[in-house]
């Protein structure tokens, strides 16, 4: 199938359409293990939360993007990032100081307001980027994709891509 996103089977557009990638996000995110699976992934392997989010909701869908996704992670690089460096810094002093405290509550939903706006914004690339190719048939695996995809080696890291997967697509 080409990359042009209009020659998609009308109910796939329509399914996208109708399932906002924050409500998946969200979802999935609370799912059991997911969170501690990202957060592995994120700390120890430098993958961008909200980008592997967004894979999980392309293929779920059905779908892949190979739209360029360096707009997203400048965002990512310049706003969220350094949010969520920050209230990770003040951590220690929080424990010790409620206005120190409340800060670190103000820049933690700071930090959830630049991640918001990141998943609407890969939604929209997804959604008019024209770069949407439906996946192979049978699919392949998930983890296997995002190993490759966002350069996943070690093992905790794949378990961890694992877990996502089980709870994306449980057996």
């Amino acid at each position: 199938m080409s990359h042009d996103s209009t020659q998609l089977p009308p109910a796939l557009r329509t399914r996208l359409r109708d399932a906002p990638l924050w409500e998946f996000a969200l979802a999935l995110y609370g799912s059991g293990g997911v969170e501690a699976a990202c957060l592995v992934l994120q700390d120890e392997a430098g993958v961008d939360v909200c980008e592997l989010l967004w894979h999980c909701w392309l293929h779920h869908h059905g779908l892949e993007c190979d739209a360029s996704l360096e707009p997203f992670r400048r965002w990512q690089r310049q706003v969220t990032a350094p949010l969520r460096q920050l209230r990770r810094e003040l951590k220690p002093e929080a424990q010790e100081s409620e206005s120190v405290a409340a800060l670190r509550r103000t820049l933690k939903q700071a930090e959830l307001q630049a991640e918001r706006e990141a998943l609407s914004r890969l939604e929209r690339l997804a959604r008019e980027g024209g770069r949407l190719s439906a996946l192979p048939s049978p699919p392949p695996r998930l983890s296997e994709r995002l190993a490759i995809r966002l350069q996943v080696q070690k093992k905790p890291h794949l378990s961890a891509l694992r877990t996502l997967e089980s709870q994306l697509d449980p057996p």
